[in-house]
């Protein structure tokens, strides 16, 4: 697949927001996002967003001390929520437009998730952020960006880590380790990569939803993307 995509959706972990930090947002990576989403859009790019809350939250320390797992999930969907409102307010203090759309019934800090809704944002040149996951318990922020990258009609699913692609195994504990530039669905499953969990990868297999790993700390790497060059790992049926 080399094709230049019309409507994106970004997947951003919690942790990529906090930089060098133990935890937390740093205001200096939240403007370089921000300042890369507006440049996508300006070359026509329509771009929905997801993020995890691992940054402030992680709820399986506190599942595993007790905590009810139900609770501890639904703090990490509000912590999502907060990355959410950081990202939005960068993005619009930087001139752009952005909307918030929760899966979590928060009226006044986002609006109630509607995929008909959001595309209507995406089609009228506004950013939209899809907050909480999914609204379960259960599901991680990754089984969450497939599912709204297939209600929105995405063309490409980007998964943004901190390394530049997948590969045959973690390369910083391997020094054999190869990248992949391309592989199916099938064969990341079946090789257990670790790409996204299987919730998220059976979803985007069975509706035929693109998926590309990539370093969203690579200088431009998102803007070559849209433009269609192969950056990173790419993953299809």
């Amino acid at each position: 697949m080399s094709m230049t995509p019309n409507r994106i959706l970004l997947k951003l972990s919690g942790e990529a927001l906090m930089g060098d930090q133990g935890s937390g947002i740093d205001p200096e990576i939240l403007e370089r996002v921000a300042t890369e989403i507006m440049e996508v859009q300006a070359s026509g790019v329509q771009v929905a967003l997801v993020i995890g809350g691992g940054n402030l939250f992680r709820g399986a320390a506190l599942s595993a001390a007790g905590m009810d797992r139900v609770r501890g999930d639904q703090m990490g969907m509000l912590a999502t929520v907060m990355n959410a409102l950081a990202l939005q307010d960068t993005l619009e203090r930087l001139g752009g437009s952005c909307k918030v759309m929760t899966a979590l019934g928060i009226d006044q800090l986002g609006e109630a998730f509607s995929a008909h809704r959001a595309r209507q944002y995406l089609d009228a040149g506004h950013s939209v952020i899809c907050a909480a996951g999914t609204g379960s318990p259960f599901f991680t922020t990754d089984t969450a960006a497939s599912l709204r990258a297939v209600e929105l009609q995405v063309d490409l699913l980007l998964k943004a880590t901190k390394v530049d692609g997948i590969y045959t195994a973690d390369p910083k504990k391997d020094p054999e380790a190869t990248r992949y530039d391309q592989l199916s669905f099938d064969s990341a499953i079946e090789q257990q990569l670790g790409v996204m969990d299987l919730t998220a990868m059976v979803m985007c297999r069975d509706n035929n939803m693109p998926l590309r790993v990539f370093d969203m700390f690579a200088a431009g790497a998102l803007q070559s993307i849209v433009q269609g060059e192969s950056v990173g790992t790419l993953v299809e049926v």
